[in-house]
């Protein structure tokens, strides 16, 4: 048996929640490893839909470990709402399908807050962040002050922890200009969330070693995508977390050998939802039609997202990026009826070719795109499950890609529903 890592391939939203879902079924443990709350995945399970931004798909199957990574940085508030609203829904969550990283970051409101006003302030330089204070979070993990899960274990260690927090962060808030926190309030917010909070809380990389050791297969489940890693994304219009497959370790306390099929996900054209450089962007009405039938909303901000033709450079550098194995596509459908579609195939930067996307920002914004023009079909491929329910150019499509982005094709998804899946290779089998 295989552990499986899946990782978005162009800049997230590119069906990861229904290739989660699907791959769950398989799995007996599925975690989450980086992200926060900005990560939305959307299920549509025997005609329910659940949204989730936080809890990993696997919680909506029953016979499922769930586990929050130490790598996550945890909105207590958000993860208890979102706990309640799936409960409304008929879902059981309890310590037996759900496990929280005992040393996972808390995103606290002041983070929230300071998010906002970062992004007011920037105007013109506005990164696009999703605004739940995913960035400040992080920031603290690594200044070394966050407040942390295990925190909420010991109010009689946790107030001298909030105020080296606050050494920080009321002299930032008065240079804002705004109104400095109150460290016994916060305490008390705090206090006011644990219990909702810690009866999850578990020693995650302790686990996920006895879960390995006993047999059991792993799904670690990646959020947003490759070009919103803080390393190798579109920096700075990014994430503040590693978005790529090694990070999968790392947030999760396993080593990298744990790791051994790697899924990318990638969308049959290319979308991106907020700032930053986008070489396949269409303006028109193709790219219009495109985001209607493809219904391009963010699921947690709700904000419609760019759409462009697929980027076969910028999906082959996630592949060597992650050492993707696989790569799962979805969406075809939105392509049927097109007379013909287009590939980017490489880049054209002040007059010269290039292969890859590179790194400077300048650079990236300057960077445009060489396609190649194929067929398209006039056939459904809506809800197909095999190769011959698919009309001939879309299989032509399909290998084509292959070639260029040097990685297998191993699932195609055809419509929301987790039933029309395409199997070309289960990544759980040897």
């Amino acid at each position: 048996m295989t552990n499986v890592v899946v990782i978005g391939a162009q800049w997230g939203d590119e069906g990861k929640g229904k290739i989660v879902d699907w791959l769950s079924e398989r799995a007996d443990v599925v975690i989450r490893f980086q992200g926060g709350a900005n990560a939305g995945h959307t299920l549509v399970i025997d005609g329910t839909t659940y949204k989730l931004s936080l809890l990993p798909s696997g919680i909506v199957r029953k016979g499922k470990l769930a586990v929050i990574g130490n790598g996550v940085v945890i909105d207590p508030w958000k993860l208890a709402d979102e706990i309640e609203g799936l409960k409304k829904q008929g879902v059981d969550i309890s310590r037996e399908n759900l496990r929280i990283a005992e040393n996972a970051t808390l995103i606290l409101p002041l983070h929230r807050e300071l998010d906002g006003l970062r992004e007011q302030l920037a105007g013109k330089g506005k990164i696009g962040t999703t605004g739940r204070g995913i960035g400040p979070a992080y920031e603290d993990k690594v200044g070394r002050r966050a407040i942390r899960v295990y925190d909420l274990k010991n109010p009689e260690t946790l107030p001298r922890k909030i105020e080296r927090l606050l050494a920080h962060h009321n002299p930032l808030r008065k240079g804002l200009g705004v109104d400095e926190i109150d460290g016994n309030k916060l305490f008390d917010e705090l206090m006011g969330i644990r219990d909702a909070i810690l009866p999850y809380m578990d020693s995650v990389w302790a686990l996920l070693d006895a879960q390995k050791r006993a047999g059991k297969r792993l799904l670690f489940e990646g959020a947003q995508g490759t070009f919103l890693d803080i390393d190798h994304g579109t920096y700075p219009f990014v994430t503040s977390s590693n978005t790529v497959a090694g990070n999968a370790a790392t947030g999760s306390g396993v080593g990298p050998s744990t790791l051994e099929f790697v899924l990318g996900i990638a969308k049959a054209y290319t979308t991106r939802v907020g700032a930053g450089p986008f070489p396949t962007e269409l303006h028109d009405e193709i790219g219009r039609r495109i985001g209607e039938r493809g219904h391009e909303f963010g699921t947690v901000t709700g904000r419609a997202r760019r759409c462009g033709w697929f980027d076969a450079v910028l999906v082959r550098q996630a592949v060597k990026n992650s050492g993707m194995d696989g790569i799962a596509l979805t969406k075809l459908d939105v392509l049927d009826g097109f007379d013909e579609l287009k590939i980017c195939v490489g880049y054209e930067l002040d007059g010269e070719r290039i292969d890859r996307l590179p790194a400077g920002q300048g650079a990236q914004e300057r960077v445009k795109p060489i396609f190649e023009t194929v067929p398209g079909w006039k056939e459904s491929t809506y809800g197909a499950r095999s190769w011959n329910d698919l009309p001939a150019q879309a299989v032509k499509y399909i290998r084509h890609i292959e070639e260029l982005i040097e990685c297998p094709i191993t699932l195609v998804s055809t419509s929301p529903e987790r039933e029309d899946t395409i199997l070309v290779k289960d990544p759980f089998e040897d």
